[in-house]
């Protein structure tokens, strides 16, 4: 879990009406066991999800090989959408990428950035990791 909650980028696959993935990058939080994100209510993700709520999510780092590390977890999306969870969401977004939150002028840029937005909250199925520093140059 240290991992995820270090990490920033998270790649959110779901499923169009056609069947193929629809892939993007979104800034994420972990809350609690749950990996989530927020995004805006009538983006192309939340058509899919509310149609099908089967997503896999994605966070990887490294620039070589022997440095790679990551992980996969598959699983259903929960959508969140009411003021008090989109705020708070918001909040611990705000403060994973910028610091504290130490105004109400920063908290009224927060309320308006979660005006049109809801909470994905992702639950787990399953999850795959790798660390190819373990490898210990053996591949």
């Amino acid at each position: 879990m240290a991992f995820l909650r270090a990490g920033h980028d998270l790649q959110v696959a779901s499923i169009n009406g056609d069947g193929t993935p629809h892939l993007v990058t979104m800034w994420y939080e972990v809350d609690g066991s749950d990996v989530c994100f927020w995004t805006y209510g009538r983006s192309q993700k939340v058509v899919n999800l509310r149609r099908d709520p089967r997503m896999t999510v994605l966070v990887a780092t490294g620039e070589k090989y022997e440095e790679l590390r990551g992980v996969s977890i598959a699983g259903r999306a929960e959508i969140e959408d009411s003021p008090e969870a989109v705020m708070s969401f918001g909040e611990l977004v705000y403060a994973k990428h910028w610091g504290v939150i130490d105004s109400e002028t920063v908290r009224d840029g927060i309320r308006a950035m979660g005006a049109k937005r809801v909470v994905i909250r992702m639950k787990a199925d399953s999850m795959v990791t790798w660390d190819h520093s373990k490898l210990g140059g053996g591949y």
